[in-house]
C-alpha cells in the first residue's frame, strides 16, 4: 500500500471569467523512504500542489491518504494537528521567528504541540546541521544558508512523516545550494521522506524520482533509480 496516495486532485480558484484550474486530476502514489522532485514551469501548478499535500489547502476535487489517514475527511483542527505531527514543511525564505533563537526555532514544532526534545535530540540535530556555535543566535545574525539549515531542522525535529520542500535552494548560493541538498540526502538516506519542488533541474535529478506538472496535469512521472 502506497504512503501517499493523491487520486483525482483538482484544484479551482475563483469562479465565473476570473476561473483558475490550478491543478486538473492529478493522481499518483509515493512510498516510504523515496525522494521525488516536482518540476515544472511558473505557474504549472507546482505551489499548489505542494499546499494541498501539506494540508495548507484542501481540493475541490479528488482525495488525498498519508500514512492510512484521508486528509481533508478531517475537521479543521484535527488537520492542523495531524499536518503539525506528520508533515514537515521547508520553504525558499526560510520563515524563521525572527524574535526566537536557533534552539527556540528548532524545538518551535515540539513546543507547539506541547512536547520537548527526546534526550541528546536536539543535540544531534545540531550537530548534523553544523550549527553548534549558532544556537544562541538569532534569525538576522545567520547566513542566508545557516537559516535554511535550521528551516530544514525545524522541519525533521517532529519526525515527521513527510518533508515538504518548497524551493529550498532558491535564495541561496552554489556552496549553500550543495549543503542544503546534502543534508536532504542525508535525511532520506536515513529514512524520511521527501518531496520537493524545484525549478533546478540539476537538483531535481539528484531525487529518485520525477515528476513534471504541466499545465495543472501530472505530465511525466519518471523513476530514475
Amino acid at each position: 500500500m502506497a504512503f501517499l496516495q493523491a487520486e483525482h486532485l483538482d484544484k479551482v480558484y475563483g469562479s465565473g471569467d476570473a476561473q483558475v484550474h490550478a491543478l486538473r486530476d492529478v493522481s499518483f502514489e509515493v512510498h516510504k523512504g523515496e525522494f521525488v522532485a516536482i518540476v515544472g514551469p511558473s505557474g504549472s501548478g507546482k505551489s499548489t500542489l505542494m499546499h494541498l499535500l501539506g494540508g495548507i489547502e484542501r481540493p475541490t476535487g479528488g482525495r488525498l491518504e498519508l500514512a492510512g489517514v484521508e486528509m481533508f475527511r478531517q475537521k479543521e483542527e484535527a488537520l492542523t494537528i495531524f499536518r503539525r505531527r506528520q508533515i514537515g514543511l521547508v520553504y525558499q525564505f526560510y520563515n524563521l521567528v525572527p524574535l526566537l533563537t536557533v534552539r527556540e526555532n528548532l524545538a518551535l514544532p515540539l513546543l507547539l504541540d506541547g512536547r520537548e526534545p527526546a534526550p541528546g535530540q536536539m543535540e544531534g540535530l545540531v550537530e548534523a546541521l553544523g550549527l553548534q556555535e549558532k544556537l544562541n543566535a538569532f534569525p538576522a545574525q545567520l547566513s542566508g544558508g545557516q537559516q535554511q539549515r535550521v528551516a530544514i531542522g525545524r522541519a525533521l525535529i517532529a519526525r515527521p512523516a513527510l518533508l515538504l520542500a518548497d524551493e529550498p535552494t532558491g535564495n541561496l548560493d552554489t556552496e549553500n545550494t550543495v549543503q542544503v541538498m546534502e543534508l536532504l540526502r542525508r535525511a532520506n538516506r536515513d529514512g524520511q521522506t521527501i518531496v520537493m519542488i524545484t525549478h533546478n533541474p540539476d537538483l531535481a535529478l539528484q531525487a529518485d524520482r520525477v515528476m513534471t506538472i504541466r499545465d495543472g496535469r501530472l505530465a511525466r512521472d519518471e523513476v530514475r533509480r
